[in-house]
């Protein structure tokens, strides 16, 4: 028996899948798991779905997105498909569907408004990404973004960070993971990972039901 920490994120994500096909999983859509980490139990899911470029126009995300979102939600990279939240949304690309076209960081940086329940960061996940799939609009660097989000978020409120990896806001920010989930497109497909980290979270004791702890063969 291993225990986990925040930081084995990505290999935790790598041994639910393993464990899955093992146990015969083949036609799982969505699996529910927690993992031991020394802090907290991580909440996993794990979800088979097609890739898109634009991430929510495939509806297995967007259901996971919407289920995850709560109360006033700052959709950063909006891209083209709305959501059924109450959302602000902001997106450099004149064809998005947009409340708000800035640059991400100027926007976290001069945002006077009512301050948001959830943050929604979905960027090109790489310069070669922007440059072939997104008109070569580049968002900021993203630690300056990461940097920014306490300016726009109320207390207790989560991010929802996708990208190639877990590593998104971190304790060193007062952010705490709550949930990661896998989705995995088949093939020689990267994975996408999305990350749910809470604000200020108190720590709190490790729940024991609904518990996987990996153990090393």
């Amino acid at each position: 028996v291993m225990e986990a920490t925040p930081q084995s994120a990505k290999y935790c994500c790598q041994r639910i899948k393993y464990m899955s096909r093992r146990n015969g999983y083949t036609d799982l859509t969505m699996k529910h798991e927690k993992i031991i980490t020394k802090n907290s139990a991580v909440a996993f899911d794990y979800i088979k779905c097609p890739l898109h470029r634009y991430t929510f126009s495939v509806k297995p995300i967007r259901e996971w997105v919407e289920a995850n979102c709560e109360g006033k939600t700052l959709n950063l990279f909006a891209g083209r498909t709305k959501l059924n939240i109450d959302e602000v949304r902001n997106d450099l690309d004149t064809e998005a569907l947009a409340d708000y076209r800035m640059d991400a960081l100027e926007l976290l940086r001069t945002w006077q408004g009512e301050k948001f329940n959830t943050i929604l960061l979905d960027p090109p996940y790489a310069y070669r990404k922007s440059m072939e799939m997104y008109k070569g609009i580049r968002c900021s660097p993203f630690k300056q973004l990461k940097d920014e989000i306490q300016n726009v978020i109320a207390p207790n409120g989560k991010v929802i960070t996708f990208g190639y990896h877990s590593n998104t806001m971190g304790q060193n920010r007062h952010f705490h993971v709550e949930k990661i989930a896998l989705f995995s497109h088949g093939g020689a497909i990267h994975d996408t990972i999305a990350s749910v980290e809470r604000w200020n979270l108190d720590d709190e004791p490790i729940a024991t039901d609904n518990v996987l702890i990996l153990d090393e063969e």
